[in-house]
């Protein structure tokens, strides 16, 4: 695993290229992460680096965990999210910072989609619908879901309606379009998932490295 940073998505804007196409970019908010706990497998059966970031008052923490930001001596935050692995040369209250990524570099991106609500078949999986004709009954609705006597019962996995979004999912291989450290603002080519100000945790990508 690869450390990362804690940023908040601002939303999406449009560049330019240098060769004057139009880009459109997610605009992420990245302020330094502060390294609050570094985890060993010794001691918590694994290795990790947890991260806090968007600091807070001292009353916007609770009890126990003003003791446990208290040991780096940066604040408080109001997020703490981990990174697996073994990282050397990282202790506890150091800070991790733009400078990690680099103009052209590839990134993966983990959010938490937007909510939908309860949402059908047709908007949640996709499905075509019946005929839109007079006289017919069969819209948006799922059709069979089951068989009669054999094997008699609905499969695990049937795709029904139910809630839709809110969920934590990761975009792959977005090139990192500008990195600007004066104003801690990292631009990302293509969407990211989450709502406006929405937390988003950004690593390297693990399956590419190369520029492009």
């Amino acid at each position: 695993m690869t450390i990362g940073l804690i940023g908040r998505k601002i939303g999406m804007t449009e560049v330019f290229s240098d060769e004057g196409l139009c880009v459109p970019v997610t605009v992420i908010e990245v302020e330094p992460s502060v390294i609050v706990q570094k985890k060993t497998a010794k001691k918590d059966g694994y290795e990790a680096l947890q991260l806090g970031y968007g600091r807070v008052g001292e009353r916007k923490a609770t009890k126990p965990l003003q003791g446990h930001m208290k040991k780096a001596g940066k604040g408080f935050f109001r997020v703490l999210k981990e990174f697996r692995g073994s990282f050397d040369g990282y202790e506890v209250g150091g800070e991790i910072g733009l400078d990690l990524f680099k103009e052209g570099d590839f990134v993966d991106i983990v959010g938490t989609t937007k909510g939908k609500g309860f949402a059908g078949v047709v908007k949640r999986h996709g499905f075509r619908g019946g005929r839109a004709t007079h006289g017919s009954m069969f819209h948006r609705a799922p059709g069979s879901i089951g068989a009669s006597a054999d094997p008699s019962r609905v499969f695990k996995g049937s795709r029904f309606p139910g809630h839709m979004g809110d969920e934590r999912k990761t975009v792959q291989n977005l090139k990192v379009w500008a990195v600007r450290p004066e104003l801690n603002v990292l631009l990302v080519k293509g969407a990211v998932p989450g709502s406006k100000k929405g937390i988003v945790l950004i690593k390297k990508a693990v399956k590419k490295t190369t520029k492009g």
